[in-house]
């Protein structure tokens, strides 16, 4: 129980350290009345490439900011609780991927927000499940999808002064991302039965019984054999 406790805090830890990172540079941003956003990321220019680096971390606004906290705090703890051993290794590689693609790809605007990053944790989660054909995964799949299906119009250039680049190849570098780790991070859960010969010696209590075995007669065991005489009948 103890385990799990420490394991389901770990998880928080990290995810909800990175926003308390994003809430205050934006209010650095308020208090000191600056506009950071010419530090995001601008393709294909020696200035814009600092945004691979710090353009996840800046938002337009507070409803920007606000409408990725929430997926941040519910995606990343699942990350980080059901791939603990690789976590760090998923959200380096989203990270980077999609600031490196949005430079080299998106159109000449300056790119901003961690929403590239939200749709690699998406995307991640929902292939994982089904490179690694594990039970548990794959329903962990179904529930992100579940709750996140409709940001796959997110992808789409619909929205006008949305990156939809930084959505499409941050969903990429998920996939990808669940490609290349698909045999690393939590073991399948292996569920052994048993062949039949061992159950039949397994308690319901979970103990084994140890049925002695029959020892056939040796040698040099004496075998009486008792012959019954039956009455009126000739003598064996």
């Amino acid at each position: 129980m103890r385990n799990t406790q420490s394991t389901l805090l770990f998880s928080f830890i990290y995810p909800t350290l990175f926003v308390i990172i994003l809430w205050g540079i934006k209010l650095f941003e308020l208090v000191e009345n600056v506009n950071l956003s010419w530090y995001g990321l601008y393709p294909r220019t020696i200035h814009g490439s600092i945004g691979i680096a710090t353009a996840p971390l800046l938002h337009a606004d507070f409803p920007h900011l606000i409408s990725n906290t929430l997926p941040l705090l519910v995606l990343g703890p699942i990350i980080f609780y059901f791939y603990r051993s690789i976590a760090f290794n998923v959200f380096f590689w989203v990270y980077i991927m999609t600031g490196v693609w949005v430079w080299a790809a998106g159109r000449n605007a300056y790119h901003i927000g961690a929403s590239g990053i939200i749709y690699g944790f998406i995307t991640f989660l929902f292939f994982s499940g089904i490179f690694r054909k594990d039970t548990r995964l794959l329903a962990l799949s179904l529930f992100v999808t579940f709750i996140y299906g409709g940001a796959v119009w997110g992808i789409l250039p619909f929205q006008r002064g949305v990156s939809w680049e930084s959505h499409m190849l941050g969903s990429l570098a998920g996939l990808i991302t669940a490609y290349n780790f698909r045999k690393e991070g939590p073991p399948p859960r292996v569920y052994d039965f048993g062949d039949e010969q061992e159950n039949e010696k397994i308690d319901v209590s979970g103990e084994e019984l140890f049925q002695p075995e029959e020892e056939e007669p040796s040698d040099n065991t004496v075998v009486n054999y008792t012959y019954i005489k039956k009455e009126n009948s000739p003598n064996l």
